[in-house]
């Protein structure tokens, strides 16, 4: 009996594996870019994968040896070009019907995320996003939430000080950890109206705050994610007992889970009180985006279902906790290396009489304006986004291509199924764009933005952090302005030192870039920081 269905199976998969590297092969024999350099492949099945996963910095090595433009390899060595030509991705990022998501990244992220806002494309991404989602990140609603987010970072700030005083006026802190915590509480209550508690050490352990721990922060983060890679590439992989599987799932439930929760909660209200003004006093985004999408003036064909809505909220959770707990994390680091600019930084935050700031009042101090633009320039949390070709195209470049032989391109032939990575860092520390220091954290250097930068695409500040066009992040202000109230808090009150040499906090080499500590790969992601009360009689 059994073997009547693994022969079949296994025959099934044999000839599975067999079209594929015919198809492969035919494809790198024909393919018009067959002549651009690039580093050579070492696995067939992993590609450049396992070396790009244990460097994070083997991108940049690789652009110093073969330029802005080349080839490397994928898992199951799937062709991607590698381009930080500043034609080439505006002409990528302004041609979004031609370059799009790959089907195998969105059933990736449809199996943790769901059919939300950060895994769908095209007309239904603005479906989503047009009418219902847009409204729940417009200014007013950011300027509602502020006061979450002050709130919030003003427990950490005590939390922070009793451990100081527990160590005799200084403590070592792994801030990462913390300021996961704290978004993740963010992200609850100004996201959903909803107490995670993950601050409150007297609550139960937070489930959510665990499993992101271990989908996200682990020392088999990045292998997790390439086994849901591989999967959206090769769903009969689904099949198979896989690495990662189970704390995928537990993620995807929890979160699923936790979003039936809250969207009952928001409907029981509005039942209870007869119609949908009463969300008019709740100043959650979900209770925005409700509204919105219970309008009379919006047509019952354009409004989300359940399903849909609910679909938002675990998009919600990964995009408003883990990308700005890194961003404020890689802050408090430059800071701490950085005791000038602390320091200045910190003047400037005393002229403000008052520890509850709005977002008016953070978004009028110039140098912590400066100190967040230049954190997502040089820490930016997403370092490359990928597309891929749907059709044939020609890709303009800024810079003449050298192949093989010796001849130069103007334009690169691209064709349908070809993988774009385009790397964010490369863009924002390349020299001749930013100048010759264009690696180092100098906030100053926002007093007069290059003009180069102005031909990077995207929707803030001369940088690619937020990503550009219609799938731009949408929530990139409550990120920035929940940033600057985390750094206004806890600049004030504490002084940030080291507590480890000097070049031992690395990157993380994966898609969101994590602090970890050299020589400790088991511990995953952390910040390990000096963290002093400030002598507040000093100013």
């Amino acid at each position: 009996m059994i073997s009547q269905i693994l022969l079949p199976l296994g025959a099934t998969l044999l000839c599975y594996a067999v079209l594929f590297v015919v198809r492969y092969v035919y494809r790198e024999y024909t393919s018009p870019l067959r002549h651009v350099v690039g580093p050579k492949n070492p696995s067939f099945i992993f590609g450049n994968f396992r070396q790009m996963a244990d460097d994070a910095h083997l991108t940049e090595k690789w652009r110093a040896e073969y330029g802005p433009n080349f080839r490397f390899k994928g898992l199951f060595s799937t062709t991607e070009l590698h381009s930080s030509d500043i034609k080439a991705v505006n002409h990528i990022m302004s041609n979004t019907t031609i370059y799009q998501r790959a089907p195998f990244a969105m059933a990736s992220s449809r199996r943790l995320l769901g059919r939300g806002i950060l895994s769908v494309t095209q007309d239904e991404h603005k479906h989503q996003a047009s009418v219902q989602i847009n409204p729940a990140f417009a200014v007013p609603q950011i300027r509602v939430v502020t006061e979450v987010f002050v709130e919030k970072a003003l427990q950490l700030r005590d939390l922070w000080a009793a451990q100081a005083a527990q160590g005799h006026g200084a403590a070592r802190v792994d801030v990462m950890s913390w300021l996961r915590k704290m978004t993740l509480d963010v992200i609850g209550q100004a996201g959903f109206n909803y107490e995670f508690n993950a601050l409150d050490a007297s609550a139960k352990p937070n489930e959510l705050n665990q499993v992101f721990t271990d989908l996200f922060h682990s020392p088999n983060a990045s292998r997790i994610a390439a086994v849901r890679t591989a999967q959206g590439m090769f769903p009969l992989l689904k099949l198979l007992p896989m690495p990662g599987g189970n704390i995928t799932k537990n993620a995807r439930t929890k979160m699923v889970k936790i979003g039936n929760e809250i969207l009952a909660e928001s409907k029981a209200s509005i039942k209870a009180a007869g119609n949908i003004k009463e969300l008019d006093s709740r100043r959650d985004l979900l209770s925005v985006l409700l509204k919105a999408n219970m309008s009379p003036d919006i047509p019952e064909s354009q409004r989300m279902t359940d399903a849909e809505v609910i679909a938002q909220i675990p998009g919600f959770f990964i995009a408003g906790h883990e990308t700005t707990s890194a961003a404020t994390s890689w802050a408090l680091h430059a800071l701490s290396l950085n005791q000038a600019v602390q320091m200045k930084l910190r003047e400037e935050l005393m002229t403000l009489s008052t520890d509850n700031p709005t977002m008016d009042e953070l978004n009028s101090l110039p140098y912590l304006e400066s100190v967040v633009r230049e954190t997502m320039r040089v820490h930016a949390p997403v370092v490359f986004i990928t597309r891929m070709a749907m059709e044939d195209d020609v890709l303009p470049l800024g810079k003449p291509y050298i192949d093989k032989d010796g001849q130069a391109h103007e334009s690169l032939p691209i064709p349908k199924g070809l993988l774009m990575h385009i790397p964010i860092l490369a863009l924002h520390t390349d020299p001749e764009i930013w100048g010759p220091d264009a690696a180092e954290f100098r906030p100053e250097r926002w007093e007069k933005v290059p003009d180069a930068a102005s031909e990077i695409p995207g929707v803030w500040a001369n940088l690619f952090t937020f990503f550009a066009g219609p799938h731009n992040c949408i929530g990139f202000r409550f990120s920035l302005v929940e940033m600057k109230a985390l750094l206004f808090t806890l600049i004030r009150a504490f002084e940030f030192e080291p507590a480890v040499q000097k070049g031992k906090i690395a990157p993380s080499a994966s898609l969101l870039q994590r602090p970890v500590v050299v020589g400790e790969p088991e511990k995953g992601s952390q910040l390990p920081l000096i963290v002093k009360p400030v002598n507040t009689e000093a100013f």
